[in-house]
């Protein structure tokens, strides 16, 4: 008799196998909380380098990055996620999860190709420790977390419409951010470079685009996961 509670909805096929990868396993809670320290550690480093003399960024600027929102987000959410059985969390936590996995996906995603060093091959771990929890690690856990712990809660097909809420008001942000002090997050979404608003909104868009796909993949990859669980179809 399986030492873990019941999941809600409950686990209909594959008991052993999904026992086995059950989110209340102490393994399991073990490696995320230990992940989310390291990612919440490295943020730590991060905001005390933003106050040193010298630093590329102020601890403003720091905070307004899509990767330290979303990483912090990812690691309080790991930690509790450790420090509580899922039954003591609400139906909807797994599609929180679904949404960090995506944002984290996207992370390492848009790190790769537009903003690391032209140098740096994109499967390098060679570098500065915060910026490898954040850019490799983060995205690594979390996709293997979403891929394969068990998860019994089905999403809706409106699910990665919802998820891109969250980049499209960091997009309009980041722009009033730029119109109004000059500092703009990422290169890409800077008009005041080279190519202008044509250049910026023609990248912006392709980012877009890319998000929507990668949206996409983790929501029908979650279902999968959930199907190997569960017998309820996805509404």
């Amino acid at each position: 008799m399986s030492d873990v509670a019941v999941l809600v909805p409950p686990i209909e096929r594959h008991l052993a196998f999904n026992d086995a990868l059950h989110p209340d396993r102490i393994w399991i809670r073990l490696l995320r909380f230990a992940v989310g320290l390291i990612v919440l550690v490295a943020l730590a480093q991060k905001t005390y380098d933003a106050t040193l003399p010298g630093s590329d960024v102020d601890v403003g600027q720091l905070y307004s990055e899509f990767t330290v929102q979303s990483n912090l987000v990812l690691g309080l959410v790991l930690v509790v996620s450790a420090a509580r059985t899922r039954a003591r969390l609400p139906e909807w936590w797994d599609h929180v999860l679904g949404a960090l996995t995506f944002y984290l996906v996207m992370t390492g995603i848009i790190y790769a190709v537009l903003v690391a060093p032209p140098d740096e091959p994109w499967w390098s771990w060679d570098m500065y420790w915060p910026q490898l929890a954040h850019h490799r690690l983060a995205p690594l856990f979390i996709v293997l977390d979403w891929l394969l712990v068990t998860k019994t809660v089905h999403g809706k097909w409106s699910r990665p419409l919802t998820w891109l809420i969250y980049p499209s008001a960091f997009l309009v942000y980041s722009w009033i951010r730029g119109a109004i002090d000059g500092w703009y997050v990422y290169d890409f979404l800077d008009p005041t470079l080279e190519g202008g608003w044509p250049a910026a909104l023609i990248t912006t868009a392709q980012v877009l685009v890319a998000f929507l796909v990668i949206a996409l993949l983790v929501h029908v990859g979650g279902n999968a996961r959930t199907a190997l669980a569960t017998r309820r179809k996805p509404r």
